[in-house]
C-alpha cells in the first residue's frame, strides 16, 4: 500500500542548480566509462582476449541495472539529498577498488559496484524533472541530460589521456577524488527534497513491474531506449579494437579522442529536448531513430577511413542521447508522484539493452569484425523503428495515439 505525501510546490530551479546537476551527473555516469577505450590495457594486464575484456563494461552496465531496479525506487520514499550523498560516498569505495585491484576478479567485483553507484544520476535527473515548470521540462531535462550524455562521451576522452600520462589505475584514483568531492558538494549545494510517498520497500519494488504493465508509453520508450544503448555499446566497446588495427593502429590516447567527437554530437541533444516541447517527445524519437540509423550505415560502409568514422560517429551519438532525452523526457510526464519508479522501470530495461549491446558488440567483433558490430547494430536500430512504426500504425487505428 502507498500514502501520497503532499507537498508544497519548490520555487523554480536556478540556472546554478541546473548547471550543479548538469556537471554532478555527467561526472558521476563517467565512471562507467573510464574502462571502454582502455579495455585492451586492462585485457593485457589480466590476461583477458577481447570478448572477455568486453565483459568488463557489460558487467558494470549489469550493475547499472541491478542499482536501478534495488536503489533508485527509494528515491520516491526517502530524503532525496542524504540517499544521494550517502550512495557517493559509495562510489568513492568502487572507485578505489577499481584502483587497486590486483586479480581479474576483484576488476569485475569492483566494476560491478561502479555500475551500481553509476545509477545515481538517475535520482538526479528525476529531480530536476521535479523542479521544472510543465512548459519547461523538456528543457531543463535536455540540459541536465546533456551533462550525462556529455559525462559518457567525454569518459573516455579522460580515461584514454589519463591512462596514457599515468596509467590506467590513475584514472581510478582521480575518480575517487572526485566523487569524494561531489558528495561533499551535493549535501551543500542540493536541496532538500522530502518523500513523495510512503511505502513498504517490497511494494515498492512490486510497484515498478505494476507501471511498466499499466503504462504502454512506458514499456515503448523502454525498449526503443534499450536498442539504441545496445547500438551505441556495441560501437564504443569495440572501437578500442578497430582502431589498434590497421588502417590506423591508433593506442588508447588516440582513442579516447573519438569521445570528443561523440560529445559534439551530444550536444545537440538538448535541442531535441526543445523538440520535444513543440512536436512531442514520441514524434522527436522517430527522428532520432533515423539520425542513428544514418550514422550506422555510414559506419559500416566507410568506417575504416577517419572521415567516415568521424561523420558516423557524430550521427550516431546525436541520434542515440536524442532519444533518450526525448523518451525519458516522455516518461516523466506519466505520473508526477511517480518519477522514481517510471525511471527505474525505463532505466533498468535500457541498461540491460546496453549491456546486452557490449556482449553482442564483443562476439560481432571476434567473429566478423567491424561490419558485423554495425549489423548488428543497424539490426537494433531496425527492431526499435518497427515497434514505433507498428504502435503508430495501432494509435491511429484506434484514434488514440498517445504523443506525450
Amino acid at each position: 500500500m502507498s500514502e501520497h505525501i503532499t507537498t508544497t510546490p519548490m520555487a523554480p530551479m536556478s540556472p546554478r542548480l541546473t548547471w550543479f546537476m548538469a556537471i554532478s551527473v555527467g561526472l558521476i555516469v563517467a565512471n562507467g566509462y573510464y574502462a571502454q577505450p582502455i579495455l585492451a590495457e586492462l585485457g593485457r594486464e589480466f590476461a583477458l582476449d577481447a570478448k572477455d575484456a568486453g565483459r568488463i563494461v557489460m558487467t558494470t552496465q549489469m550493475g547499472t541495472a541491478l542499482g536501478m531496479l534495488t536503489v533508485v525506487p527509494l528515491g520516491d520514499t526517502r530524503e532525496l539529498r542524504r540517499l544521494i550523498t550517502t550512495l557517493l560516498m559509495v562510489a568513492t569505495t568502487a572507485m578505489l577498488g577499481m584502483a587497486t585491484a590486483q586479480t581479474s576478479l576483484a576488476l569485475f567485483i569492483a566494476s560491478f559496484g561502479v555500475g551500481m553507484t553509476t545509477s545515481i544520476v538517475h535520482l538526479i535527473v528525476p529531480y530536476s524533472a521535479h523542479l521544472a515548470a510543465p512548459e519547461q521540462r523538456g528543457r531543463v531535462v535536455g540540459t541536465v541530460l546533456s551533462g550525462l550524455l556529455v559525462g559518457i562521451l567525454l569518459a573516455r576522452t579522460v580515461s584514454g589521456l589519463t591512462a596514457g600520462l599515468i596509467g590506467w589505475r590513475g584514472v581510478y584514483w582521480s575518480s575517487a577524488g572526485i566523487m569524494l568531492t561531489l558528495a561533499i558538494l551535493t549535501r551543500r549545494l542540493l536541496p532538500p527534497r522530502p518523500a513523495t510517498v510512503h511505502m513498504k520497500y517490497k511494494d515498492l519494488l512490486r510497484s515498478v513491474v505494476d507501471l511498466m504493465r499499466k503504462h504502454q508509453a512506458l514499456r515503448e520508450a523502454a525498449f526503443i531506449s534499450a536498442m539504441l544503448f545496445a547500438a551505441f555499446s556495441a560501437l564504443w566497446t569495440t572501437l578500442i579494437f578497430l582502431l589498434e588495427a590497421p588502417p590506423f593502429n591508433y593506442g588508447a590516447k588516440a582513442a579516447g579522442l573519438f569521445g570528443l567527437v561523440g560529445a559534439i554530437g551530444a550536444a545537440g541533444a538538448p535541442l531535441f529536448g526543445r523538440l520535444s516541447d513543440r512536436i512531442g517527445p514520441r514524434a522527436t524519437v522517430g527522428y532520432a531513430l533515423a539520425i542513428t540509423l544514418v550514422g550506422f550505415i555510414v559506419l559500416a560502409a566507410w568506417g575504416k577511413t577517419i572521415t567516415g568514422l568521424i561523420i558516423g560517429i557524430l550521427l550516431m551519438d546525436l541520434g542515440v542521447q536524442s532519444g533518450h532525452v526525448a523518451n525519458q523526457t516522455r516518461i516523466y510526464g506519466i505520473d508526477p508522484t511517480a518519477r522514481g519508479r517510471l525511471n527505474t522501470g525505463y532505466m533498468v530495461t535500457y541498461f540491460i539493452g546496453g549491456a546486452f549491446g557490449s556482449a553482442a558488440g564483443a562476439f560481432f567483433w571476434q567473429q566478423f569484425e567491424w561490419l558485423g558490430v554495425c549489423m548488428f547494430a543497424i539490426g537494433a536500430i531496425a527492431v526499435a523503428i518497427g515497434l514505433l512504426l507498428k504502435t503508430t500504425r495501432a494509435g491511429i487505428s484506434r484514434g488514440s495515439l498517445a504523443t506525450k
